[in-house]
């Protein structure tokens, strides 16, 4: 992708907006603080794509809104999508029942003090999208709920109360969340997204700015049905694929739908760019990729993927005092910052500085590219062949593959 300013539309905390884009190198640091800190870092930078952080001048009123713990009758559920709508009016009042707002609460001040307590620090949206016994199913972004001490939801009528959390994964930035079912009074169904085409009309729903404007309905095309977007994770860097649409997203609609002209959810809001002259580039996670992870999800409460156990830096970030032994003709690469010795890679003989080139015999240039094979083309229990400098030697080492589900990578 160009070289753009891809602006997350999230804020947390008391943190201003972020950009994901790679810090320059302090060429003054020393080599050991470096690895320390790639080691530390690399895999887990927070992954910030839309939500707006809570503010007195955009906290929602709670005035005349039912609290979570009053006796609230039931309402009518109906587990159907939209209706044979006969305008885009039409399509929208039914949709809206079914989105939500999803407030983060964490705690605040100081953790030593006596007395603390969970607050707003931000807020974004979430689609309803299945009802199964007592329960009700919220599909929002992992970037909404990251860190949350107390998760709460915000209907479409005002009442609001607490969700809990299933499951989530941050690389495909999806999380799952369940409420009471009486609190439901419909649901959105999932359209095919890969039927959607280029000039098809769309519609996003969501709470852009926080609850005083839930509800915000904006339209616009599918600009692009397949674009690659690089964003940092909480698990480490990630190419995401994702639909491209002028529809308005804004701070908050992360977590919102992306519907189809028939009412039906084609894509969950995500992330836009924003730079000076640039309007009308949002994007969503297209609906065919988030049925599956947020059924593994709902079952499991995370996505099984192959672990290795490394900290990663790609050899672009590391200082020159660390590649003076390496071949010149190796131009791109991975440098492995850290090792967890008890993990695959560990217990393979991989070692910190260590520059992967190969894994079966396809050049690694990146460590996005790593991620991207690894979990795309291996599985658990695979064993993958790597090739790697170990100064100016030669290498290759064998991994077995193991779960994430027993130990976070």
């Amino acid at each position: 992708m160009m070289d753009k300013e891809l602006e997350t539309i999230q804020e947390t905390g008391v943190e201003t907006v972020q950009e994901i884009v790679k810090a320059p190198k302090n060429k003054n640091k020393s080599g050991k603080r470096f690895l320390s800190t790639i080691g530390a870092g690399v895999i887990g930078s927070m992954l910030t794509l839309g939500v707006v952080v809570n503010t007195d001048l955009l906290q929602a009123s709670s005035e005349g809104r039912i609290p979570a713990t009053s006796n609230v009758a039931p309402y009518n559920v109906q587990q159907t999508t939209v209706k044979d709508p006969t305008s885009l009016a039409d399509m929208v009042e039914q949709a809206s029942s079914a989105i939500v707002g999803v407030v983060n609460y964490k705690t605040a001040g100081n953790r030593f003090a006596q007395n603390t307590e969970a607050v707003n620090s931000g807020t974004g949206s979430g689609v309803i999208y299945k009802i199964v016994d007592n329960k009700a199913y919220i599909v929002t972004n992992n970037h909404v709920i990251e860190g949350a001490e107390k998760l709460e939801v915000s209907l479409e009528s005002g009442e609001k109360t607490t969700a809990e959390l299933v499951g989530k994964d941050a690389l495909s930035d999806l999380a799952v969340l369940t409420i009471d079912a009486k609190y439901a009074k419909s649901v959105l169904e999932f359209g095919n997204s890969d039927q959607i085409r280029a000039g098809d009309a769309v519609v996003a729903i969501g709470n852009p700015l926080g609850l005083d404007f839930s509800g915000t309905v904006t339209q616009g095309i599918i600009s692009a049905v397949d674009r690659s977007i690089n964003v940092n994770t909480s698990a480490g860097e990630w190419e995401m694929n994702v639909i491209q649409t002028d529809a308005a997203i804004n701070p908050g609609n992360s977590g919102g739908a992306l519907l189809n002209s028939a009412g039906q959810v084609i894509g969950i809001n995500s992330l836009k760019i924003s730079e000076s002259g640039v309007e009308g580039l949002g994007f969503a996670i297209p609906s065919n990729e988030v049925i599956p992870l947020i059924e593994e999800m709902t079952i499991h409460g995370q996505v099984e993927r192959p672990y290795i156990g490394i900290g990663l830096a790609d050899l672009s970030q590391v200082p020159p005092m660390y590649l003076q032994n390496i071949p010149q003709e190796v131009k791109g690469g991975v440098m492995v910052a850290n090792v967890d010795p008890s993990s695959a890679a560990g217990k393979a003989g991989l070692l910190a500085e260590d520059v992967i080139t190969a894994i079966n015999s396809t050049d690694i240039t990146s460590s996005t590219e790593l991620r991207k094979f690894l979990y795309s083309q291996l599985k658990v229990g695979d064993i993958a062949t790597f090739t790697i400098y170990r100064g100016a030697e030669l290498k290759t080492i064998e991994v077995t593959l193991t779960s994430n589900k027993t130990t976070t990578e």
